[in-house]
């Protein structure tokens, strides 16, 4: 029997409502859940804030067994969770996903721990301002930046608290999952968009080598989040994968 639930988990920042044009699309065929990360929206924050404790409370709420989709910070959730819960996570998406968001020896196709650090300070400064830029940047270069854009705006996490958003920003400067990849054997679907200025696509492509079954799938004219830019594309590539 196949599985008929698809969990999606968005990336920092941004609430679940950055799915509903996806979801839509895929709901015809699967039970599609779409839950705010811990923190955001009405959901409870996890404390201590780490990826651990993310993944723990995604997991405790989840189907039993379930496709997972997984963007940016979303995506580095989803790696965790498959390696703790392979009999749940039954299959893996990942968008603009990275094992180690911040660069370090043997790994620079990734953002430098000082800009990370900056872009904290900023948010911490402005935080309306600091969160327009980011959208700017994830739009930037994308052949549908003008129709996604707005979307970002939208799910934009106004209501999140702060300290929410500093220790996801934590979580991104700290986690490194690279060594771990190894032991995540569910199949998986590795897209990234070719002008992606928040993740590099080296890393997409190092990603996919380094899964034991994984397949790499770049979108030439998009940028951070294809899901929003070309949403019947990614919906037609996640329904063959989920339906193999």
């Amino acid at each position: 029997m196949k599985v008929r639930d698809v969990l999606l988990l968005h990336g920092w920042g941004f609430s679940a409502s950055v799915w509903e044009n996806l979801a839509a699309r895929l709901a015809p065929r699967y039970r599609v859940h779409a839950p705010d990360l811990p923190g955001y929206g009405a959901a409870p924050a996890c404390v201590p804030y780490t990826l651990e404790s993310i993944v723990g409370a995604v997991a405790h709420a989840a189907p039993r067994r379930c496709h997972v989709v997984g963007w940016s910070l979303g995506g580095e959730v989803a790696l965790a969770w498959a390696r703790r819960a392979p009999r749940q996570v039954r299959r893996l998406a990942l968008i603009a996903t990275t094992p180690c968001f911040t660069s370090k020896p043997a790994w620079t196709c990734a953002t430098s721990p000082a800009v990370l650090k900056e872009f904290g300070r900023s948010l911490a400064a402005d935080r309306a301002s600091t969160l327009a830029r980011f959208i700017a940047v994830q739009a930037k270069g994308d052949a549908r930046a003008w129709q996604f854009a707005g979307v970002l705006r939208d799910a934009s996490e106004r209501g999140t608290p702060d300290s929410v958003l500093a220790a996801g920003l934590s979580v991104l400067s700290s986690a490194d999952l690279r060594r771990e990849m190894r032991w995540v054997k569910q199949p998986a679907l590795v897209m990234h968009g070719a002008r992606d200025r928040i993740v590099p696509a080296a890393a997409g492509r190092r990603l996919a080598r380094a899964l034991p079954d994984a397949r790499f799938r770049l979108l030439r004219s998009c940028a951070h989040a294809p899901f929003l830019s070309q949403p019947e594309r990614i919906a037609k590539m996640l329904r063959a994968f989920f339906d193999e």
